[in-house]
């Protein structure tokens, strides 16, 4: 059906000018510091260190370092000792950059990789760090030998690399509540990195995370701090060993990073990079848990987070950074910052911020804006803005990290002989920790019957389109930033769910028939069906409610169709926290949360089946570390708060002894009518998922809404439901050339800003059926006078008649062309006066800018 709304059509695009009756305006507001007179923080922004831990001893102070670092700091230009206090990101430096610019650090971020690939192979990491820790030690007239430290974001594993082994994300580490456990996954990921040449890792993060909706929520181990707290010395002591032993920073371990400080996961409604609107004896108690045994256990750096405690940045903290941590909590390693985050200081630019440093940040992670902000702070020491004990405190700080860390003793990265090969990436001895964290952090929360453990002798359906894909298991921070587009042949060595229950089954004599959509010959005795959320990380994953799937419930009806069939059906779901999945669990026999399991999908079938001898071989071990909700607007929730009522409590998890029946729970989400959870997914399987509405429109008659079909009203664009891949799952689009006309998705305004500082794309996955006649246009529209309009044109003619693609624009592009992207109310407005078919299937935000494009104005 279609329903009709009316609204004045803007006359500078000729489509829209009141956006809002089709999605109800929001926005994004933003309060302002409040300081003293004086300008000194008020009363509610200041800390007090007595209230926060004392350190128990002074780790990292050797005094045989220490008098090495003396000699070497009496020999250090200005220059050398300003680059020390930078890090540039490898897509914007080259080793030969480090001739003329003394930097103290390297990083990959996220997207970044040897040569700008992402995907490049684990060769092409050694040969990058060898050649720039190369160049940093070139003898060179007037200058000093200082090592440069490469750093990588290896949090579940070396993920950056698909042959490695790439481990359970912190949700579901969490649930294993195995420290020994999580020291070996500590011990894997330095091996495996020092394999590659890589001399840190920006790993643990020991946030505490009070709202799942946060999009990093899967980072963190738990949302109570007595986990956090267990877990965050056996993690930093299996990357960098035992301190205090011969064990420590020996060959083969990595330097490590507790991170983000502090209260990452705090942020008022779960937003990245916000506010923590919490009291300081909630940062103590809850967030601040991880850290002084981070630090007990030798922690040789510490991430300052991007987010702020009331109103007040992180990184222009200096009654957290130096009083707090470096002063009462003994803190004596070097504070990084996070990617280009003393940007959001006032007063600051990613290119000049004098505030950081001086507030006590010790090495600016200063993605691609290196350069200018080298030459700015060393004029800032010159000048007297930054005081020369403040830059002397910072070089030491990060001098004593490098020799701690063996650098200046180790040689180039491919002549050290003893660590690791590049071939134990993956081995095999590596592999087993990984599958052994799966098993024990699966939590089963349903298993009505008993219908678990399976036998391996029956016949099995295997269903869902999280069954045989790598990157969905894995998540985010694997490959790529937000971990799409990756392949299972990406992952060589890795083992899919499906080729986990294949390989149990089969060695048992049973069979394993695999369909996505769950058709069937021949009945099986069970069926698997495995789903989930899709990959993200960092604020793409940022969500307004814990409903899965919000309006789009294809999954669901997977699993209502086989059960009408009469097959008993086993759920695992694969996700980064939490989520309302109550009509999900109603319709299957047993519910797995199997999280985000990583490369070694083998573990999920050593714990759903019995051994081949028909008994069973691994039970379900893991608990909840966060608790799940009843309904998808109950959050935060977590243990301890007043009224606690979830739906499976933290500490939850059967095993086969117990009994695992349920009653029936409520399908009330208690989501309001029009709204919903996703914001970077704009048209799928062919509807426009909450909070979005799909609309046509034209110059000279109404918008009209539609969610099947429809014809504009003045009849200029035609707009029909097809079937691609599925039935109906994508949206057939004619513009007849009478006039102009558009194809719009828009919703409530959201804010796009943060996307448009990083690499995201708007990706565009479509086929065209008849070339433009007249010029294309793909908007952004932020209000009814703000809007940026990029040429399509060319890109749409030239595509191939009849065959799928996908093009990449980067947000940048919308922004540079006008768009204000903190209220961006329409995120797809494609339009033209010339005839023009189109064929759509998937739009949404990518955070993998390969291939991007920035058409013209």
């Amino acid at each position: 059906m279609t329903s009709k709304r009316t609204t004045r059509l803007a006359r500078a695009l000729g489509l829209v000018s009141a956006l809002a009756l089709v999605a109800g305006l929001g926005g994004v507001l933003s309060a302002n510091v409040a300081f003293s007179a004086d300008g000194t923080a008020s009363p509610a922004q200041t800390l007090h260190p007595e209230k926060w831990p004392a350190a128990k001893a002074q780790r990292l102070i050797d005094p045989a370092i220490e008098k090495k670092i003396d000699a070497l700091m009496a020999q250090m230009s200005l220059e050398e000792k300003v680059g020390q206090t930078i890090q540039g990101d490898i897509s914007t430096i080259k080793p030969a950059d480090l001739r003329k610019y003394p930097l103290g650090s390297i990083l990959a971020g996220g997207n970044s990789g040897p040569g700008g690939d992402d995907r490049a192979p684990a060769q092409a990491w050694l040969d990058l760090a060898d050649e720039f820790y190369r160049v940093s030690m070139e003898k060179k007239p007037g200058r000093v030998q200082i090592p440069v430290i490469f750093g990588v974001d290896a949090v579940h594993g070396h993920g950056n690399i698909g042959a490695a082994t790439i481990f359970p994300h912190n949700i579901a580490l969490g649930a294993t509540r195995d420290r020994d456990l999580l020291r070996r996954t500590g011990e894997v990921t330095a091996r495996e990195m020092a394999a590659t040449g890589i001399d840190w890792t920006f790993a643990p993060a020991l946030s505490v995370v009070r709202d799942d909706r946060w999009g990093r929520s899967y980072e963190g181990f738990s949302e109570d701090p007595e986990i956090v707290a267990a877990y965050a010395g056996a993690v930093v002591e299996g990357i960098q060993g035992v301190i205090g032993s011969k064990d420590f920073m020996k060959p083969g371990r990595t330097v490590a990073t507790a991170k983000h400080f502090l209260a990452d996961g705090g942020t008022d409604g779960g937003r990245d990079q916000g506010d923590a609107k919490i009291t300081e004896e909630e940062l103590v108690r809850l967030h601040n848990a991880g850290y002084p045994p981070a630090i007990d256990a030798g922690v040789l750096t510490i991430m300052t987070s991007f987010s702020s405690w009331q109103n007040i940045k992180h990184h222009g903290n200096k009654q957290l950074m130096t009083d707090v941590l470096k002063g009462r909590m003994g803190f004596n390693g070097f504070i990084v910052g996070d990617w280009n985050a003393h940007d959001q200081v006032p007063g600051c630019t990613k290119y000049n911020c004098p505030t950081s440093l001086i507030a006590g940040l010790d090495m600016y992670m200063a993605s691609d804006s290196w350069e200018q902000l080298y030459k700015n702070t060393l004029a800032q020491v010159k000048d007297g803005t930054i005081p020369m004990a403040r830059l002397d405190d910072a070089v030491r700080r990060i001098l004593r990290v490098k020799f701690h860390a063996g650098l200046f003793d180790k040689p180039a990265p491919k002549d050290r002989k003893d660590v690791p090969a590049i071939a134990s990436l993956g081995s095999p001895e590596n592999r087993a920790v990984g599958r052994e964290a799966v098993r024990k952090s699966l939590v089963l929360l349903k298993n009505q019957g008993g219908v678990l453990p399976l036998s391996p002798k029956a016949k099995v359906l295997v269903a869902g389109d999280g069954a045989d894909n790598i990157g969905k298991q894995a998540g985010g921070w694997t490959i790529s930033w937000q971990g799409t587009g990756n392949r299972n042949d990406e992952f060589p060595g890795a083992t899919s769910i499906l080729d986990g229950i294949k390989e149990t089954v089969a060695a048992a004599g049973g069979s394993v028939a695999y369909d996505k959509a769950g058709a069937f010959k021949d009945k099986p005795d069970v069926a698997i069906v495995v789903f989930g959320e899709e990959p993200y990380a960092e604020f793409q994953g940022d969500v307004e409610t814990l409903e899965f799937q919000p309006g789009d419930k294809a999954d669901l009806a997977l699993l209502k169709k086989l059960k009408a069939q009469g097959i008993p059906t086993v759920a695992v779901f694969l996700s980064g926290r939490p989520m309302w999945v109550n009509p999900e669990i109603n319709a299957s026999d047993a519910f797995v949360a199997a999280w985000l399991p990583g490369t070694e999908g083998n573990g999920v079938a050593d714990v759903l089946f019995k051994g081949a001898d028909g008994k069973v071989k691994y039970d379900f071990t893991g608990k909840l570390s966060f608790s799940w909700p009843k309904n998808a607007v109950q959050t935060p929730l977590n243990r301890g708060d007043a009224n606690y009522d979830p739906q499976f409590a933290y500490g939850y998890g059967l095993t086969y002894k117990d009994k695992g029946d349920l009653a029936p729970l409520s399908e009330n989400s208690g989501v309001p009518a029009g709204s919903g959870s996703s914001t970077g997914v704009f048209f799928r399987r062919g509807g426009a998922p909450a909070p979005w509405s799909l609309a046509i429109a034209d110059q000279v008659g109404d918008l009209r809404v539609t969610t099947t079909t429809g014809t504009s009203p003045a009849k200029v664009v035609d707009l029909k439901s097809v079937d691609v891949a599925a039935q109906e799952d994508a949206k057939q689009l004619t513009w007849n050339g009478t006039g102009r006309g558009a194809f719009i998705i828009s919703g409530r305004a959201v804010d796009l800003s943060r996307q448009s500082n990083g690499d995201v794309t708007l990706s565009l996955r479509y086929r065209v059926d008849q070339a433009p006649t007249g010029k294309a246009l793909v908007s952004m529209m932020c209000g009814p006078d703000c809007r940026a309009d990029l040429d399509l044109t060319k890109i749409l003619t030239d595509a191939k008649p009849g065959t799928f693609q996908t093009t990449k624009i980067s947000l940048k592009c919308f922004a540079a062309a006008g768009a204000r992207m903190a209220a961006i109310e329409a995120p797809v407005v494609i339009s033209t006066e010339g005839r023009l078919g189109l064929t759509v299937t998937d739009l949404k935000l990518d955070a993998d800018p390969g291939n991007a494009v920035c058409p013209a104005k």
